[in-house]
């Protein structure tokens, strides 16, 4: 039999869809990998095994990946009578359990995706490693001693290891793009509005978009087809695309004006010789493909702006969700339900004005218009940076005490420094696995495009993935029939 954990999620739902394997088969498939590899990655922190098999041999909606396993992330959205934790204590401790499922939910679902459980993230999501105190830490399937990034970490082991295709992911300063970058994967972030976040009317004033990560760009395409649009009411809408993502796969994306930097945007950040040698080595392969391609960045992005406006903002959303959680289980929120980074965070929210809040909205929009500007008036098409400045980190270096609680915060700042601008500017960017080190870890490199334009990403994106192809590497910790390490 065909070893399934191998297929990406398009091939997986073409052997559903040809009858090679029943949807309930498939599952069973992803739940059995699970079982065999999550006691070493601990990745799931909500287990529907029963319930996935039970849906997988019911009637299924006719979607592009009907049967096809998947993983929600406990964070970024929610399932009708499925935990929802977020990371902490303190919704664990009170056994919260949602009454509703979010609208991309609902999306995923009329895909045909069948949710086998839930994956472990860092408490709200703020900082780059998945190493929660509620549930511990999620250990790298290529160095299970090294995080898997963060906040998507427990979704990017679990596809990294082949347990399943395609799992859902958020991104609110890089928490697709890293741990894809960190555990060999695409990550694709789409555009502020291009994927709803209703029933919630905005996540950090639209910083966050979602979707997933995943071991194709086919598979990304193909899913944000499934799942774009507006929800009804929703405060930010992305221009609808001329055609279907995935009609661009395979599309030559022409001769584009791409700009890139293997460097820091201020000089503060040190960038690991292997990373730069890597983003040095993507700029020749795009050259070599008829790409011009030139050192060039937007000049804003080092001039300082995006963390004097962006602290501010975050620790009053930090402040917001924490209440927000207290009015969740009716319960007044206290240290003890959370950890030292996240409550030292949300004092600091308290503190903030409404006058300075919006300040810092107004510097970020400034910021934002200065940045887009490169490529709408500038004329470029991409521009091209390393993912993370350095490779995966061990685990244990982000953790915050009540003497030092903004250490994980402060930590994450290097992980973060190439991804979060794009959060703040709400363009579209892919993180690619097109590179490995010396000691085998994954390095993936970051395309971010023009406002609302995925379909140009997906068609260079598709063009890399051809060119220099990944999807025969496999990790220590595998799931397949070709385990090692497990």
């Amino acid at each position: 039999m065909t070893d399934l954990a191998q297929l990406d999620a398009t091939d997986q739902a073409r052997l559903v869809r040809e009858g090679e394997v029943s949807a309930a088969e498939l599952v069973q498939s992803a739940v059995d990998r699970a079982r065999q590899v999550d006691p070493i990655l601990h990745a799931l922190v909500h287990e529907r095994f029963d319930a996935a098999v039970a849906d997988a041999g019911g009637t299924l909606p006719d979607g592009p990946f009907t049967g096809v396993p998947f993983v929600l992330k406990d964070l970024d959205g929610t399932m009708a009578g499925e935990p929802f934790h977020g990371g902490t204590r303190f919704l664990r401790d009170h056994g919260y359990v949602s009454p509703v499922d979010s609208e991309l939910t609902v999306r995923f679902r009329q895909a045909g995706l069948v949710v086998i459980g839930r994956s472990n993230t860092p408490e709200l999501g703020l900082v780059t490693t998945t190493e929660p105190e509620s549930y511990g830490p999620t250990c790298n399937p290529w160095d299970t001693a090294r995080s898997t990034g963060g906040s998507s970490g427990g979704s990017a082991a679990l596809v990294a290891a082949g347990v399943v295709p395609v799992a859902h992911a958020g991104d609110g300063g890089g928490s697709i793009r890293i741990p894809a970058s960190e555990c060999g994967l695409v990550g694709l972030k789409p555009s502020r509005g291009r994927s709803t976040l209703a029933p919630d009317g905005d996540a950090w004033a639209g910083l966050v978009a979602r979707l997933a990560v995943t071991r194709s760009v086919r598979d990304a395409a193909a899913l944000l087809d499934a799942v774009e649009g507006p929800g009804v009411g929703d405060p930010s809408w992305a221009p609808r695309p001329e055609r279907p993502y995935a009609q661009e796969v395979g599309t030559d994306p022409g001769a584009l004006r791409i700009g890139w930097t293997a460097a820091s945007w201020d000089g503060t950040v040190e960038v690991d010789p292997q990373v730069r040698a890597a983003t040095e080595a993507t700029a020749s392969l795009l050259e070599d493909l008829g790409h011009h391609v030139e050192v060039a960045h937007p000049a804003a992005l080092g001039d300082g702006r995006a963390l004097e406006h962006f602290l501010p903002a975050f620790s009053a959303w930090v402040a917001r969700e924490v209440e927000h959680l207290g009015e969740l289980v009716g319960a007044e929120p206290t240290p003890a339900g959370f950890e030292p980074g996240t409550w030292a965070l949300a004092e600091a929210g308290r503190a903030i004005t409404a006058a300075q809040y919006l300040r810092a909205l107004e510097g970020l929009h400034a910021l934002t218009r200065d940045v887009v500007g490169w490529w709408l008036v500038d004329g470029y098409d991409v521009l091209l940076t390393p993912t993370i400045p350095e490779l995966p980190p061990t685990l244990g270096q982000f953790g915050a005490t009540p003497e030092d609680p903004f250490a994980g915060v402060m930590r994450s700042a290097s992980p973060a420094h190439f991804t979060a601008p794009f959060n703040i500017t709400g363009q579209p960017a892919v993180s690619l696995p097109l590179h490995q080190s010396e000691e085998g870890l994954p390095i993936g490199v970051q395309l971010v495009g023009a406002p609302a334009r995925e379909d140009v990403l997906v068609r260079l994106a598709s063009q890399l993935e051809g060119a220099q192809p990944w999807a025969h590497r496999r990790p220590t910790v595998w799931s397949g029939d070709a385990a090692a390490g497990a």
